[in-house]
């Protein structure tokens, strides 16, 4: 081992590497099919330039795209995306092509598509998410609609004989009366639909209802179950034909709940101060599957989220036994699980669990990273809790150097870098990822910080951002990477700071702000406050009356948070 100061340290990981980057892994889904359960899910390829594939994983281990390359299934709806694609058992897969937010069905057996909702023209133009299997003949969809500047947005059932295909009129429009929509399911009856709703100004992390409407009837009259103002509930399951499952953050915490549609009663089924749901920012996330014996395979914790079990007869949570940190979008199919994952020693990955087998295993059907360096030149994730300025919490996990080969000279302290998510409404959890590998493999330690609004820390913490955009998430990221310097762990004079978007507006922040950071990288950052509110698309459009004031009245905080 090679004595070397901090940040000169020689390193396996090339900024090739990383800029090259690995697969993007979304949706994954079980689908069961003539030769048994496969594991589907949805891949973003750089290397073809972006490209959205359904892919498949087959019994015999190995993989094939469900669409020809000539098709990209992803959706545009509500600028961040939804689920573009669902299986319809005895019919085929249906999703929404990049190119023109159409539907369409590739039926089993076929290998060529065919539109199920009508082309766009000049005065008006449609994009599809989160389609799901609807009432037999039918997928449902939140369906978005741009009519001269104007964005409105609907709940919708298509059929899937193509008759649609030519005119608006054939789509059956379920709801109408909200702004946005979400998480459309059909009772196990066929008669009603629920689904979560919201209205400007609030986001889905601020206030949310839960509605139903019954199909059968002529006119489909809503039925406001829960929710309403600071409430935020998400992922309504249906568990019988008046029980639906659902994340409510009533108590502070996004927690697990049963409803009853008749009464319009909400009972908490497994109360902790943990977070069993995240903010949804795209449409068909999901952080709970229901399995064939009843119980919930559920992710849920503070910062990072592990994969448990619940049974609602006992009301026992119990501890699946897997070890992997799991990113939502759970889904199942009777006793198995389909997730996405991350570990210290494992990337972003489509895994699969059989919770009926004995001993319960991770099965990778897909990684992100096809070839990861050497694990001695990996970091491990510390979560740690440092004090802000204001006597509060800040979370944050850190990542110090770690290099085989290498190590510092007695008494000198590392340099270290703050990571700063986007959003800002998310958080980070901990994990693999070559960006920080590569810094921290030669000399300079990483620490991600969760500021004060971040999620994963209950609704209390998400909300010490309102209005203070520019002041908390400043604060705490200045206060979290000072504190390490004062426990002797980090060069107190070597402190650089990077961050993307939301990100990106912190970084700048922080180095008007502060002279903490003796440099900063900001990328696609906010600078200017007044622009952003005027241009940015509609599921945004409201979103700074929350994190800054609303105009004109908070004018002036606009322009003095802004670091341009």
């Amino acid at each position: 081992m090679t004595e070397l100061p901090y940040g000169t340290w020689s390193s396996p990981i090339s900024a090739a590497d990383v800029a090259r980057g690995g697969v993007g892994l979304y949706f994954p889904g079980l689908v069961l099919t003539p030769a048994g359960l496969e594991t589907w899910w949805v891949e973003e390829r750089p290397s073809q330039g972006g490209r959205h594939a359904i892919v498949k994983r087959l019994s015999d281990g190995t993989t094939e795209d469900v669409i020809g390359p000539e098709w990209s299934p992803r959706s545009r709806i509500m600028e961040y995306g939804a689920h573009s694609w669902c299986h319809v058992d005895n019919v085929g897969t249906v999703f929404c092509f990049w190119d023109d937010q159409r539907l369409y069905l590739l039926a089993d057996g076929s290998s060529t598509p065919v539109a199920l909702t009508p082309a766009g023209g000049e005065d008006v133009s449609h994009m599809y998410g989160e389609p799901i299997a609807g009432p037999a003949g039918y997928v449902m969809a939140v369906r978005e609609s741009h009519r001269a500047g104007v964005v409105t947005r609907d709940l919708v059932m298509v059929p899937l004989d193509g008759s649609a295909a030519g005119a608006e009129s054939g789509i059956r429009i379920l709801n109408d009366e909200h702004h946005f929509y979400a998480c459309p399911r059909l009772s196990p009856d066929g008669r009603r639909v629920s689904y979560v709703a919201w209205d400007h100004p609030d986001m889905p992390w601020d206030s949310t209802v839960v509605s139903v409407v019954d199909i059968a009837e002529e006119a489909q009259r809503e039925l406001v179950l829960a929710g309403g103002k600071d409430e935020s509930i998400l992922q309504p399951e249906w568990a019988d034909d008046d029980t639906l499952y659902c994340i409510s953050d009533r108590s502070g915490w996004w927690n697990l709940y049963s409803l009853s549609v008749s009464r319009k009663v909400l009972t908490p089924l497994c109360p902790r101060e943990e977070e069993f749901g995240q903010p949804l920012w795209e449409l068909g996330e999901t952080s709970y599957a229901m399995l064939g014996d009843g119980r919930l395979a559920l992710a849920h914790g503070k910062g990072d989220a592990q994969l448990s079990l619940f049974d609602p007869t006992t009301g026992v949570l119990s501890d699946s036994g897997i070890n992997v940190g799991i990113h939502y979008n759970i889904f199942s199919n009777g006793s198995t699980v389909v997730a996405i994952g991350r570990s210290d020693e494992m990337p972003l990955s489509i895994v699969t669990i059989d919770l009926a087998a004995a001993t319960p295993t991770v099965n990778v059907a897909r990684s992100s990273i096809d070839n990861l360096p050497d694990a001695a030149y990996l970091p491990s994730a510390e979560p740690r809790t440092f004090t802000g300025p204001k006597g509060l919490d800040i979370h944050a996990f850190i990542y110090p150097p770690k290099n085989p080969e290498a190590v510092a000279p007695a008494g000198e302290r590392p340099p270290y870098l703050v990571f700063v998510h986007g959003g800002p409404t998310a958080h980070v959890s901990p994990g693999l990822a070559l960006e920080k590998a590569y810094f921290t493999s030669r000399g300079i330690g990483v620490i991600d910080v969760n500021y004060g609004g971040s999620t994963g820390y209950g609704r209390e913490y998400r909300e010490r951002l309102r209005g203070q955009w520019g002041v908390v998430d400043v604060e705490d990221s200045v206060a979290a990477v000072q504190a390490l310097a004062a426990l002797g762990e980090a060069d107190g004079k070597r402190l650089g700071i990077r961050g993307g978007s939301a990100g990106g507006w912190t970084t700048l922040a922080c180095l008007v702000q502060s002279d903490a950071f003796a440099a900063g990288a900001a990328y696609f950052p906010v600078t200017d406050l007044l622009p952003f509110a005027q241009d940015t698309h509609d599921f945004e459009s409201r979103y700074l009356d929350g994190l800054i004031g609303p105009l004109p009245e908070a004018h002036d905080l606009y322009v003095e948070r802004s670091p341009l």
